[in-house]
């Protein structure tokens, strides 16, 4: 049969571009088996799991698990605590990494823009362990490098790891510095992309450098910067567990500012083995991270079409 007989648009464009939808193939089925057949696993919340059970056998108790949930105070504030931090590590981070590449950009190409490059770049390959064991050097209470400094100017000691008032700002430090980097080589990617005659024009017309940034390349990273952010909208419900987890562990003086989703559902999985219950919270995440990509996706589409991702 010809490819040019066949109506069906879709059939005939499998056919026309097989090879390439071949190369496809290993991801597929990939995403099939370690994305979506996993996903059975949600009836779990939906029961009082017993893994001698196992899914098709235990005890199906409804929606118990999420009343047991909701009926308390704690998802108030590990929800409250974990859309703020996300809302903050967005928002700072977005900043902070235009402002690098856009700096970076306008520096030119040279060594020490290269060097810098390099050096930035380099906190988003050191795993949250390993900062967490460098931060204990730095906020102990007694032989910290913070609280020697201050008992050197004669300030008081602050004690991080009992003073939970600290952690937002500490937990948002410490994101910047291992993110921001990478996040601006992707901007400096789009910049590159931007069409210099367009610099070269506002120049001629006198615009100033500030002039030129404000009105031309932001206004060219709109799309992008769109696109980034409804990525991480996705993971706004997300708890950045490796972070919070390496940083703060179990401490319970700084559970109130520090807890959020995921450390939640980790802790509550070791002490309380409720497999049903914590299922339960991890659906709730997911679900709402889902809508709220589909609902910014779907206002991103109505302001600008090219700023949606589909």
């Amino acid at each position: 049969m010809r490819t040019a007989t066949i109506k069906h648009r879709g059939l005939r464009d499998l056919i026309t571009n097989r090879y390439l939808y071949m190369l496809a193939v290993p991801a597929i089925l990939f995403s099939i088996v370690f994305a979506y057949l996993p996903m059975i696993g949600i009836v779990i919340a939906f029961q009082d799991f017993n893994p001698i059970m196992g899914i098709w056998r235990s005890e199906w108790i409804g929606l118990q698990n999420f009343k047991f949930f909701f009926q308390g105070q704690d998802w108030i504030i590990i929800t409250t605590n974990t859309v703020l931090f996300n809302v903050l590590f967005i928002i700072t981070g977005t900043t902070l990494a235009l402002t690098l590449a856009i700096m970076l950009t306008e520096l030119g190409k040279n060594m020490g823009v290269r060097v810098i490059q390099s050096v930035m770049i380099l906190p988003n390959f050191i795993s949250w362990p390993i900062v967490g064991l460098f931060s204990v050097a730095f906020f102990t209470a007694d032989t910290g490098i913070i609280n020697q400094l201050l008992a050197n100017m004669g300030w008081d000691e602050i004690q991080f790891y009992t003073e939970a008032k600290w952690w937002p700002l500490i937990l948002v430090l410490f994101n910047l510095w291992k993110t921001a980097g990478f996040g601006a080589i992707v901007y400096m990617a789009a910049i590159v992309g931007i069409d210099k005659e367009m610099y070269e024009a506002a120049r001629i017309d006198g615009a100033s450098r500030f002039q030129s940034i404000f009105r031309i390349t932001l206004p060219m990273l709109r799309s992008t910067i769109t696109m980034l952010f409804l990525l991480s909208l996705g993971n706004i419900f997300g708890g950045n567990l490796d972070m919070i987890y390496s940083l703060v562990g179990d401490n319970s003086f700084l559970t109130n500012r520090t807890d959020t989703i995921d450390t939640y559902v980790f802790r509550s999985l070791r002490t309380t083995g409720s497999f049903g219950m914590t299922q339960a919270i991890a659906l709730f995440q997911s679900l709402v991270g889902f809508l709220l990509v589909i609902s910014a996706n779907k206002l991103a589409g109505k302001i600008d079409k090219d700023s949606a991702l589909f």
